[in-house]
């Protein structure tokens, strides 16, 4: 499976949706800003939270 990079705050959010809020507090002070999905995969998993289901962000650099 491929590693992916997701935002933290779109974890947090998906956490504080759930009502798990002190779930979410942790995460927002212990993620960096971008989570990379193969690293964290078995906190995720903990969370139950699905790397699938996140929106991955694109961190080729951009061609102008």
């Amino acid at each position: 499976m491929a590693t992916t990079h997701v935002s933290r705050d779109e974890i947090v959010s998906i956490l504080r949706s759930r009502g798990k809020l002190a779930r979410a507090d942790w995460t927002e002070h212990e993620l960096p800003d971008i989570v990379d999905t193969g690293k964290h995969r078995s906190l995720l998993t903990t969370l139950e939270i699905n790397p699938a289901d996140l929106n991955p962000i694109d961190l080729s650099p951009q061609h102008t």
